[in-house]
């Protein structure tokens, strides 16, 4: 049963002891600064990954190939994860038996049966558990070192959009394969020269025909090269900026030519277009009464006590005359409890949840957010055209996730290009 609809990466990461822990008789296939990784543990990521592979029919590599793909992950797993504990990163178990709780609910699962599921299907869980820990804390790494120093201006949106529209392609969303032939930032005349004979090798081969997620798993040394090569579907602000152009001369399965960057050289495939839609969103006008808890009014007085006002506003008194005396947010409370027109996203999540369970004209019962205890009125809702809108937060968004990507192959490049990573794959005895 194929799990992790929530994207959840498995067998990327190592145990983090160090080398002087480990247990000495155990083959050691590579060294990473203070870390090593053992043949059992490498051996056991890739057969997870094997079988990840083979939940989505993907081809099959060469095993030396996969084995050598799954290592470098894990190479750049453990070279994270030892710069987390340097900088103090640390994930405790309440965030992470939330992350797990999240993640059984997006498969529709409660925890206890995601984990009887992931056992019947060969995982461990206990070795699950601190996967997903380690991969909280590379995600909290990656937003300080990457994604908060990355910035989106006003002017860089208005650029974008401009652009589009000259182009004809503001609507335009691109699904794209991938290939790296990576390169060493410092690499001399000789290895750029071969990596491009490579990239030439991957392109000829594909364009005669080759499986693109077999090549992609084979050859490529791309975050993706595992999954086949695969990027998904991206509006044309979140593809790096080096594929623009090339893409302006290509139809679907057509592939590029070799793409140079400072990572090394990319091959893309386009594996289809297609155009997005006007974006329509339900507004609501609504109304409610906030009360917070203190030590002096404890939270069970509270609830009850918006119980007895929304049984007085059921019963025909006024809800804003209600609002106005009772309400602890002042600027609602003001406007007889009005929040005007609202639209998704606005409100957090458990007012937003609460307000779209009753209907018009309806009063909720007591829900309780991190603001206090409420209760809400939804007076009317309605459909509107928020395109414009939209499309720049989609702008934005897309942006910033590109900005991101590139940062972050940039930054993970140069992390390795750091390290000391003595790879003993080869040598190492069976």
């Amino acid at each position: 049963m194929p799990l992790f609809a929530a994207a959840v990466t498995l067998g990327l990461f190592s145990p983090s002891s160090s080398a002087a822990t480990r247990f000495t008789l155990e083959r050691i296939v590579a060294v990473v600064n203070d870390d090593v990784i053992t043949r059992t543990e490498l051996e056991e990521r890739v057969r997870i990954i094997r079988q990840q592979l083979m939940d989505r029919r993907t081809p099959m590599p060469p095993d030396a190939i996969l084995k050598r793909q799954v290592l470098e992950r894990m190479i750049i797993a453990s070279l994270e994860l030892q710069l987390a504990a340097k900088v103090g990163i640390r994930v405790d178990d309440v965030m992470l038996n939330r992350a797990l709780k999240q993640i059984a609910a997006q498969n529709n699962l409660t925890l206890a049966r995601f984990r009887e599921v992931l056992e019947e299907d060969g995982f461990d869980f206990a070795q699950f558990r601190e996967d997903i820990r380690k991969e909280l804390i590379t995600n909290r790494l990656r937003q300080r070192q990457v994604r908060d120093r990355t910035t989106v201006t006003e002017q860089e949106i208005d650029t974008f959009l401009a652009n589009q529209r000259a182009q004809g392609k503001g609507n335009e969303e691109y699904h794209l394969g991938h290939i790296l032939i990576a390169v060493p930032e410092t690499a001399d005349a000789d290895t750029l020269r071969a990596a491009r004979a490579k990239a030439e090798a991957v392109v000829a081969g594909l364009r005669a025909g080759a499986d693109f997620e077999r090549m992609a798993i084979t050859r490529s040394d791309g975050r993706q090269a595992l999954e086949g090569g695969d990027l998904g579907w991206r509006k044309a602000a979140e593809i790096p900026s080096l594929f623009v152009e090339p893409l302006d001369r290509m139809a679907p399965g057509d592939i590029s030519d070799p793409i140079r960057s400072p990572s090394g050289y990319h091959i893309i495939k386009l594996l289809d277009r297609r155009t997005s839609e006007r974006h329509l969103v339900t507004q609501t006008l609504a109304r409610h009464i906030l009360i917070r808890p203190s030590e002096l009014h404890p939270e069970a007085e509270v609830e009850m006590e918006l119980s007895r006002l929304r049984e007085r506003i059921l019963a025909g008194e006024d809800f804003g005359a209600l609002a106005r005396e009772y309400s602890q947010d002042p600027k609602s409370a003001a406007e007889d409890g009005s929040l005007g027109w609202v639209k998704p996203g606005d409100l957090v999540p458990p007012f937003e949840a609460a307000m779209n369970r009753i209907a018009e004209g309806e009063i909720s019962p007591p829900f309780q957010t991190n603001f206090g205890w409420h209760i809400v009125q939804v007076e009317q809702r309605r459909r509107i055209d928020d395109t414009d809108r939209f499309i720049r937060q989609q702008a934005r968004r897309q942006i910033l996730e590109r900005k991101v990507e590139e940062a972050t192959e940039a930054w993970l490049h140069r992390l390795r290009d750091e390290a000391y990573v003595e790879n003993r794959l080869d040598s190492a005895p069976s």
